[in-house]
């Protein structure tokens, strides 16, 4: 048997080849757990979150490669995850219920199912592990039918390496993360620091950093894990000290009741939300916090979860702040520290490709998430430059759908556009490899985000949750029209929004209408009754919704701009074949 031996800072042997003492090794173990299995390779990251069923483990993603495959018992290898920052919440689900991966396998850096499996092991005494290989290693492991790990050895036909541990002693810490180490400030912030220092030692980071606010993900009833973790840091007495905002959660808080919502679930959900306003956390239950009054400044350090509102707050805000998963929210929220490496470092928010679009003569607002949907494609595991659009004027609400359907497809925490986001006039173009974007792919896409058929049993609006701008243009399509009695319309927003509609006598047109606005939950963490039972055809103009929603309801899904969405409320239907402004563009 062949055996790789990775030392840091020193030379290690591949297959009879000396690698240079200056080559970074990634081949770290980073939850240890004995385990073996046949070999899944996906070309393609994937998120955990809408892309697996969190009970059985099979890939429910209609748009990736391996959709209908399980990951139970495997040794899943991808490059990265991608998406959602709730991926953590469904590994750890899986942990919990027997059907996680034997082991998962990375190339490059990755957090969020790395956290999850930090949690299953440290909180639910669940490990299973997670490993990162340097590339040569990676590319020969996919190639093999199956592998295993026995004391911190990967074995796989006739290979043996030998993992290293993360280097937590590294860390330069203050005396009271010490403390907190230490257990002196309480049993939940030693483990929130200890679950800090070992993300940090993951990431390559020196140390950690001071966040002055913090943004809750792990608030949705997706599963019971959720409601476990939550339940469990409360009990022991976790409390936020820093302001922190929260998610969106499953259900319309004050209202469940009156909406036919299973008593069961519905008590979950709310215990659920009550843990975290328990522990300090306000209870603002929206997936934009970026439309409250309090934003974050430029360079201001955060510590946010939720992948739309990171890359939001990143690109278009200037803040800084990693895409924190599920979980290390939290111990974030209860430390004020975040570990200091990633897009917190200036060298780290610099673009590492470019993305030129071919800007179509004419579009509607539909093209806002299409392009941020192929950016993400283009652009999977590193930061871009977007050019094309200097002469486009995105408003805030386009520039949001943007963010959010770039989340789905790439794991990067932000992205430039050039001419429209506060970083981009700094970074001029050095070699940057360049991607396009063209019409003929934009068409694809809207073909890729239409089923056949024209008929709308339901509209949806609101993933992420709608501004209040957003509203009233949605208001406004409705000058004395109404729902189509056939087709019910539904628009989601957070709290603040809902009050701001209200009082603007936006609430009162809308649903004169015919379109209910309900607070608190947003499309993904949508279940039925609200969801209605009988809808088999949706329309939004989401895109991260037209990538999520089959996956989530079963449901086939239509895709159109805010106007075509209001249409379609009003008719029952929808124009087939692709819109006007794609058809014979340059």
């Amino acid at each position: 048997m062949n055996i790789i031996m990775l030392v840091r800072n020193e030379k290690a042997v591949w297959q009879g080849e000396i690698m240079p003492s200056n080559k970074v090794l990634n081949s770290t173990l980073f939850v240890g757990n004995n385990a073996r299995g046949p070999i899944l390779h996906c070309q393609e990251g994937l998120s955990f979150w809408g892309g697996v069923d969190p009970d059985t483990g099979t890939i429910i993603d209609v748009h990736h490669s391996k959709h209908g495959s399980s990951l139970s018992g495997k040794v899943v290898l991808m490059p990265t995850s991608r998406g959602s920052c709730s991926g953590s919440g469904v590994l750890l689900q899986l942990a919990l219920n027997g059907n996680a991966p034997a082991a998962l396998v990375f190339r490059e850096k990755e957090n969020i199912l790395t956290l999850g499996a930090i949690i299953a092991t440290q909180l639910f005494n669940s490990p299973l592990s997670v490993v990162r290989l340097e590339p040569t290693i990676y590319s020969a492991l996919a190639n093999a039918d199956e592998a295993k790990i026995l004391d911190n050895n990967l074995i796989f036909g006739s290979q043996k390496v030998v993992l290293l541990k993360p280097e937590i002693d590294s860390l330069t810490l203050s005396n009271k993360d010490l403390e907190m180490l230490g257990g002196y400030r309480g049993h939940a912030q030693k483990i929130a620091m200890e679950t800090l220092c070992l993300m940090a030692a993951a990431q390559g980071a020196d140390g950690l950093i001071d966040v002055s606010r913090a943004h809750i993900d792990g608030c949705i009833l997706a599963h019971d894990a959720n409601l476990d973790f939550a339940e469990k840091m409360n009990a022991i007495g976790a409390k936020t000290c820093i302001p922190t905002t929260i998610n969106a959660i499953s259900v319309d808080r004050e209202n469940w009741q009156k909406q036919g919502v299973e008593p069961d679930f519905g008590a979950k959900a709310s215990r659920l939300a009550d843990a975290y306003v328990d522990m300090g956390v306000r209870p603002t239950f929206t997936c934009a916090p970026y439309f409250l009054k309090d934003l974050p400044e430029t360079n201001e350090a955060i510590g946010w979860s939720e992948s739309n509102a990171v890359i939001y707050a990143n690109s278009i805000l200037g803040a800084r702040t990693e895409k924190h998963p599920d979980y290390l929210d939290l111990f974030i929220a209860i430390t004020g520290r975040a570990p200091n490496s990633g897009v917190y470092l200036a060298d780290n928010r610099v673009p590492e490709c470019e993305i030129k679009v071919n800007l179509p003569l004419t579009f509607d607002d539909a093209i806002w998430p299409m392009l941020g949907w192929l950016a993400g494609a283009k652009s999977p595991n590193k930061i871009p430059l977007i050019t094309g659009l200097e002469a486009a004027s995105p408003s805030p609400d386009e520039l949001q759908a943007l963010c959010a359907a770039f989340g789905v497809t790439s794991a990067v925490p932000m992205l430039h556009i050039r001419g429209h986001t506060p970083e981009s006039h700094l970074m001029p173009l050095r070699c940057l490899k360049r991607y396009y974007i063209t019409v003929e792919e934009m068409k694809q896409l809207w073909n890729k985000f239409n089923a056949s058929g024209t008929r709308i049993d339901l509209v949806a609006i609101g993933s992420p949750h709608a501004s209040l701008a957003e509203c009233r243009r949605f208001a406004e399509f409705f000058a004395r029209k109404t729902c189509n009695y056939a087709t019910q319309t539904i628009l989601t927003v957070g709290r603040n929004v809902f009050s701001d509609a209200s009082n603007e006598g936006i609430l009162a047109h809308l649903i004169r209408a015919g379109v209910k606005v309900i607070p608190d939950l947003c499309w993904c963490s949508m279940t039925e009754p609200i969801f209605p039972k009988n809808a088999k055809v949706v329309m939004t103009n989401s895109g991260k919704y037209s990538h999520y929603g089959k996956g989530l309801t079963g449901r086939d899904i239509r895709f159109g701009s805010l106007k075509d969405c209001a249409l379609a409320s009003q008719t029952g239907k929808v124009p087939s074949g692709i819109p006007k402004w794609l058809i014979n563009q340059r």
